[in-house]
Parts: C-alpha cells; structure tokens; sequence
C-alpha cells in the first residue's frame, strides 16, 4: 500500500529541477539589476583602463567599451556582407542582361595578347576606352572596330563590356541582325511589345556592342531599324560600339555617312584591325 506524501505550499512552491531553479535565478537578477544591488567591483581593461564589472547569472560583465567595440565591428562586418552581397546580385543581374554570348563571356582586356604594333595600339585605345568610361557617357563617345576576320575585335568590345558592368553600369551586347530580329517580332498580331518598347530597350544601356554590322542584306526596313537604334543612342549620349568585317569604307557606305559621322562625334574612335587573323596562327 503506498503512503502519500503530503507537502507544505513553501515545498510545492520551491524549485524542483534545474529548470525552475535557472527560472528563479533569474528572476532575482532582474530584480537586483532593477534595484541596482548587483555586486559590483573594480577590474582593469588592457585597452581602456578601470571600469566597474557587475555579477550576473552568466559571471562578471565586460569593460563596457570593447562591448561596444564589438557590436560596432560586427554590425560594419554584417553591412558589408549584406553590400558585398547586393553587389553580387546585381552583377549577376546585370551580366545576365547584357546577353554576351557563352563564346565570348571569359574574354576580358586582360586576357587580349597584342601580336603587333597595330593590335598593341587597339588594346591601348580600349583600355583607356573603359578607364574613361564615365566620361564616354557625358560625350557620348562611341567606338568603331572594323576590320578583317578573327582580329580580336569581339574580344576587345566584350572587354569593355566586362569593364562597364564591374562599374556597376548595364551594357548589351546584340548582333544586329539579333537586334532586327527582336523589332520585327513586334510585328506580329500577337505580339504585346511594340516596335518602340523594343528599340528603346537597346538604346537605354549605358553601352550597347552592336557586332556584325554588314553581315545582314541592309533592306531599307533593316538600316532604319539600325539608325533608330544609333541615333536614339546619339541623342541621349549613350557609348555604342560597332563591330563588322567590313572596311572603313565600305562600312560607311553600308551605315551611311550620317550615321558613321555621329559615332565618331564627342571623342568617339574608329579602329581599324588590319593584321592577320589569330585564328589562322591558332
């Protein structure tokens, strides 16, 4: 037969596992720390001197100055996480939008290995191209990059391009047939774009690579679509480069003068790649 034992409401009420003993504990630090009775003494800081360290549940408080020190560095580390983090972001929200194709994503100004005088010189021109940036789009400097097969243009304009997007600004690269191709598609009776959504999607970019000028047939219908494009990014100063096989010449003739005039207007450059081809040194 089991005896039962009877309690006092003094026992009931006392702690009975280590978890209403912590409970109660803590309870009478609040209310010392309320009342100001904690004990308190002297202890030395190596980097800031004397303070007062008070006894809590968790032992003796720190010098309140390197506290604060550290909450401040890491709450500086969390904001620049957070910073590196949204940059990250938008770098790869950016290089996403520019659309360089996969062939050419890796090429960057440091990576173009110059052969001769004349390609030297070129490098030269788009490195100082991308370091002055900033004041391209003030002028609206544009840059030409014609010339034959395999000469490294590409890679110096996506170079650029690279430049551009690590400063935190949008660039696109296109074809423009690729660019021909996307307007008329706003053609069709389905389409929910329209011609200007579309154009004005290559004019607002900081920098816009248009490459193989002179590969499509040049209708009428095509070169308005090109000038559309230029000359709205003439207007609103935006950098364009331009990127064909085509000679000086034959390159202005395909553009026409109007337009081949403007991209050289407010410092803009034509570069003519007249070595051998690399791929054939390959």
């Amino acid at each position: 037969m089991e005896t039962l034992e009877t309690k006092t409401i003094g026992q009931v009420l006392q702690p009975t596992d280590r978890s209403e003993e912590r409970m109660h504990n803590v309870r009478e630090f609040l209310w010392k720390a309320m009342r100001n009775e904690l004990p308190t003494e002297t202890r030395q800081c190596d980097t800031h001197g004397e303070y007062q360290s008070k006894l809590t549940p968790a032992g003796w408080t720190r010098c309140g100055e390197c506290n604060a020190e550290q909450v401040a560095r890491e709450r500086q580390a969390d904001r620049a996480r957070i910073e590196a983090e949204t940059r990250q972001r938008r770098a790869e929200k950016l290089l996403g939008r520019a659309a360089i194709p996969p062939r050419f994503a890796d090429r960057r100004l440091s990576t173009f290995v110059a052969h001769c005088d004349e390609s030297r010189r070129a490098l030269s021109i788009a490195l100082a191209y991308a370091e002055n940036f900033a004041q391209a789009c003030e002028t609206g400097a544009s840059l030409i990059l014609c010339g034959g097969v395999g000469t490294g243009k590409t890679h110096l304009a996506v170079g650029i391009a690279h430049s551009v997007l690590a400063m935190d600004r949008p660039a696109l690269f296109t074809s423009v047939m690729g660019a021909v191709r996307a307007v008329k598609e706003t053609y069709r009776r389905d389409s929910e774009r329209t011609e200007a959504d579309v154009i004005e999607d290559f004019i607002d970019p900081d920098l816009l690579i248009l490459d193989e000028v002179g590969v499509q047939f040049g209708s009428d219908t095509e070169k308005m679509i090109l000038f559309e494009i230029i000359n709205g990014r003439y207007e609103r100063l935006r950098p364009t480069i331009l990127i064909s096989n085509l000679a000086k010449d034959a390159l202005a003739q395909f553009i026409g003068e109007r337009v081949f005039d403007r991209l050289r207007e407010g410092g803009g450059k034509l570069v003519v790649f007249d070595w051998a081809s690399y791929r054939r040194q390959a």
